[in-house]
C-alpha cells in the first residue's frame, strides 16, 4: 500500500510539472499566447500579424518570504470575456475613447505548501497587450513584500532603441539612440547634469516609456500603466540575447514593494504597429487606467499661463530673496540683494500681459521664505508653504489678479523633503483655498526625505497620489515637477493635469540644452504615459544668459508647432513678456492655440526624425497643426482631408523664414495666409532643427 501511495504521489508530481495547453486570446492583428513550461514556469508570446514581436518569456513575482510565484505553478483554469465600450475623457486629445479588448484571466496556484493563488491577467488590444498580476484574497497570503518581479520581454532582435538610464531618482536625460546591444548607460549617468543621483546601479539599464524599432519595420513601445502603491520598473538590456527583464526601484531597506492581499500590479504595457504614427495615437495605456475617481470635474479647466520662471532660469533674477538665510538684520529680518524676481510689482507686471493678451493664469516661484538655503540639504522644514517673502503681497496680488480676470498658479518647492510636504499638505491647499489659487505646481528637486527613499520607489509613487488626491478634495489642478513619469493616471486623478518628469525646454538655460532631435523623440517615449510640462515658447533663442554659449536648438516657428506637438493641457509661455512684444505676429499663435482637443490626428512620425499632428479645438470647427524635424531640413506637403467638408478655412502658416537654421538663423519666421478647404494639399518646409505651425480657422 505504501509503495502504491509513493508512486501516486510520484505520478501526480510528474503530473503537475507538464506543460498545460497554451491559452490564446486575439484582438485585430495582435495575438497573445500564455502557457507553462516544462518547469512549470508561466510563460507569454505576442505577435502582431504573425510576426514575433516578445518571444516566449517569464512571467512571475518573487516573495520575500516562502515561495513565490516564480514557478513551478499549476493550472486552476482561466476564462476569457470580450469589452468594448466607450468613455468620455474630462479632458484630453480627443472627445471620445474606445475601450476595445479580449481579455484572458489565468488562475495559478504553487503546488507545494502553503498553496497560494496568483492571477494572470492580459488585455489585448488592436495595437498592443497589457498584463498584470493579481493577488486574491486568501487565507496564506495578507501583508507579503515582493523580493522581485520576473518579467521578461523577449525581443527578436538587436532593435534600435530610445532610451534614457536606469536612474532611480530621476528622468531628466537626453535621448540616446542605439542598438539594444549598444546599451550602457555609467558614463551618461555621471556626466548628466541631472539633479538628484549620480550613479548607475544598472549599467544596461533602461527607463520605459522604451520606443523600439525593428529592422523589419515593426515600432514596439514598452511601459506601464496605472502605477498606484508599487515602485516603478525599469528594464534591464542583455546585449547578448536582446531580452528585457524587469528592475523594481527598491526602497531604503532593498525591498520592492509592499502589499497585502487582494492586490495587484501595475499593468506592464506592449505597443505594437508597423506605423509609427499608430504608437502616437494609442489610447492603450489610457484604457488600462481606471475611470476617474472624482464625481464633480466641472472646476477641472485646463489652461495656458505665464510666470517669472524663465527669468529666474536665466539669470535675470532669482528665487531667492537675500544671498542667504542668516543674512539678517539686527531685527532678525532678511537683506534683500535686489534680484528677487517674485515681487509685488514684477507680478503685477506679467499679469497684466496675460490680461491683455488672454491667458488665463500667472505662475510665481520663489514667493515664499526659504530659497536660500533649500537645495542639497538632505533636511526637513525648508519651506511651509503660507509664508510670503516681505516683498510679496498675497492679498493684493489676488484682488489685482481677479480684478484683470487672471488666476495665480501656486508654487510648492519640496527640496525633496516629502515627508514634511506631507505634514503641511491641509494648509498649505487651505492657503490656496482661500487665496484663489485653482492650480499648483509641485517640486521634488533634490535626494528624497525620508532618507534612502527614491523618486520612482512604492514610498514616493504612493505620495504623488496621496498630493492628487488632496489637492482634489481641495478643487485644485496639480502640475508635479521631477516626480515618477507617468502611466495614465490623469484618467483616475483628471485634477492630475501635468508632470514634468523628463527633460524639459529649461535645460537649455543651464547646460548644453536639448538637442533638435530631442522633442520628435519625446511623444514616443515621455508622452506616452501623459501630458508633459515641457514649458515652450521660448522666442529668444540666443543671448538670453550671461553664458553666451547657451542656445536654444531650434527655430522660432519650431517652438510654437511644440504647442501641438508636445501635448498638454496645461501649457506655458515660457518665454519674457517683452520678447514676446517684440514678434505679436508670432505670439498671435500662441495666444490662439487651445489646450484642450476635441480630435486629434498624427499625420506623419518617424521617432528621432519628425513628427506632424493635427488636433480640432475643443467645441470648435478650428483645427491647429504642429510639425517638427531633426538636425535635418525636410520638406512635407499634408493632405487636409480631416475638415469638415463644405466648409471654408482660413489657414495661418507660421513657418521657418528663408534661411532659417537652428544654428545660424533660428529666429527667422514669416506669416502666411490662405483660404482651404477639406481635401486640400498644404505645402510645408522646415528648416534644420525648425518646424512649422498652423491655425485653420472655419470660416462663418
Amino acid at each position: 500500500m505504501r509503495i502504491c501511495l509513493l508512486l501516486f504521489l510520484l505520478a501526480a508530481r510528474v503530473a503537475s510539472a507538464q506543460p498545460a495547453s497554451p491559452l490564446t486570446a486575439q484582438q485585430g492583428n495582435v495575438k497573445l499566447t500564455v502557457a507553462l513550461d516544462a518547469e512549470g514556469r508561466p510563460t507569454y508570446a505576442v505577435s502582431y500579424r504573425q510576426q514575433s514581436v516578445i518571444k516566449p518569456s517569464r512571467l512571475g513575482i518573487k516573495l520575500a518570504e516562502g515561495p513565490g510565484f516564480d514557478g513551478p505553478l499549476t493550472l486552476l483554469g482561466s476564462e476569457t470575456k470580450d469589452v468594448d465600450e466607450t468613455w468620455q475623457p474630462v479632458w484630453g486629445e480627443v472627445k471620445s475613447i474606445r475601450n476595445h479588448y479580449q481579455q484572458l484571466t489565468v488562475h495559478l496556484r504553487q503546488p507545494q505548501a502553503p498553496g497560494r493563488r496568483l492571477d494572470m491577467v492580459f488585455r489585448v488590444f488592436a495595437d498592443g497587450v497589457g498584463f498584470r498580476y493579481e493577488f486574491p484574497q486568501q487565507p496564506n497570503l495578507k501583508y507579503f513584500v515582493v523580493a522581485d518581479e520576473v518579467t521578461e520581454f523577449g525581443l527578436t532582435g538587436n532593435h534600435k532603441a530610445f532610451w534614457i538610464p536606469g536612474d532611480y531618482d530621476t528622468n531628466e536625460y537626453p535621448y540616446t539612440t542605439s542598438k539594444l546591444s549598444e546599451v550602457n548607460n555609467a558614463a551618461l549617468v555621471k556626466a548628466s547634469t541631472a539633479i538628484a543621483v549620480r550613479e548607475a546601479p544598472d549599467a544596461q539599464a533602461v527607463q520605459t516609456p522604451l520606443m523600439l524599432k525593428s529592422a523589419d519595420g515593426l515600432y514596439i513601445n514598452l511601459h506601464e500603466a496605472a502605477l498606484l502603491n508599487y515602485p516603478a520598473m525599469q528594464l534591464h538590456v542583455d546585449p547578448q540575447t536582446y531580452q528585457l527583464s524587469a528592475r523594481l526601484v527598491p526602497d531604503a531597506t532593498g525591498s520592492k514593494a509592499y502589499l497585502h492581499a487582494p492586490d495587484h500590479t501595475p499593468w506592464r504595457t506592449i505597443i505594437v504597429s508597423d506605423k509609427a504614427t499608430d504608437i502616437l495615437s494609442s489610447k492603450l495605456i489610457l484604457n488600462l487606467n481606471e475611470p476617474s475617481k472624482l464625481t464633480d470635474t466641472g472646476w477641472i479647466k485646463p489652461m495656458k499661463f505665464v510666470g517669472v520662471w524663465w527669468e529666474m532660469q536665466t539669470g535675470k533674477s532669482t528665487w531667492n530673496y537675500a544671498n542667504r538665510a542668516d543674512t539678517l538684520t539686527e531685527a532678525g529680518q532678511l537683506i534683500p540683494h535686489g534680484r528677487h524676481g517674485a515681487t509685488t510689482a514684477n507680478v503685477k507686471r506679467y499679469i497684466d500681459f496675460a490680461a491683455k493678451n488672454g491667458i488665463p493664469g500667472v505662475l510665481v516661484e520663489g514667493w515664499n521664505v526659504g530659497w536660500e538655503d533649500w537645495f542639497g540639504n538632505w533636511k526637513e522644514d525648508v519651506f511651509d508653504f503660507v509664508t510670503p517673502y516681505p516683498d510679496f503681497n498675497v492679498q493684493e496680488l489676488q484682488q489685482y489678479a481677479a480684478g484683470k480676470g487672471v488666476q495665480m498658479i501656486m508654487h510648492n518647492e519640496t527640496s525633496g523633503s516629502a515627508t514634511d510636504y506631507e505634514r503641511r499638505l491641509e494648509p498649505a491647499y487651505t492657503f490656496m483655498n482661500q487665496h484663489g489659487y485653482p492650480a499648483v505646481k509641485t517640486g521634488y528637486v533634490g535626494r528624497i526625505v525620508p532618507r534612502g527613499e527614491h523618486h520612482d520607489g512604492q514610498w514616493m509613487v504612493n505620495h504623488y497620489t496621496r498630493v492628487a488626491e488632496t489637492a482634489a478634495r481641495h478643487r485644485v489642478m496639480v502640475d508635479m515637477h521631477e516626480p515618477v513619469r507617468p502611466t495614465g493616471l490623469h484618467r483616475t486623478y483628471p485634477n492630475w493635469l501635468a508632470s514634468e518628469a523628463g527633460r524639459g525646454n529649461e535645460y537649455n538655460a543651464f547646460s548644453d540644452g536639448n538637442r533638435p532631435d530631442h522633442e520628435t523623440i519625446l511623444p514616443f517615449t515621455r508622452l506616452m504615459g501623459g501630458p508633459m510640462d515641457y514649458t515652450p515658447g521660448i522666442f529668444k533663442l540666443r543671448n538670453y544668459s550671461a553664458d553666451a554659449t547657451r542656445r536654444v536648438q531650434t527655430t522660432l516657428a519650431k517652438q510654437l508647432a511644440l504647442y501641438v506637438t508636445l501635448y498638454s493641457p496645461l501649457q506655458m509661455a515660457a518665454d519674457l513678456p517683452e520678447n514676446y512684444e517684440k514678434e505679436p505676429a508670432a505670439f498671435q499663435f500662441i495666444k490662439d492655440v487651445p489646450v484642450d482637443w476635441d480630435d486629434t490626428r498624427v499625420l506623419e512620425a518617424e521617432p528621432g526624425e519628425y513628427v506632424t499632428i493635427a488636433r480640432q479645438e475643443k467645441g470648435k470647427s478650428n483645427w491647429f497643426i504642429g510639425a517638427i524635424t531633426n538636425e535635418k531640413g525636410r520638406a512635407t506637403t499634408l493632405k487636409l482631408d480631416f475638415l469638415e467638408k463644405g466648409r471654408k478655412y482660413m489657414a495661418t502658416v507660421y513657418a521657418d523664414g528663408d534661411g532659417a537654421d537652428w544654428q545660424a538663423n533660428p529666429e527667422a519666421y514669416n506669416v502666411t495666409k490662405t483660404t482651404v478647404r477639406a481635401g486640400a494639399k498644404l505645402p510645408l518646409r522646415l528648416a534644420p532643427g525648425g518646424g512649422a505651425a498652423v491655425s485653420i480657422i472655419a470660416i462663418p
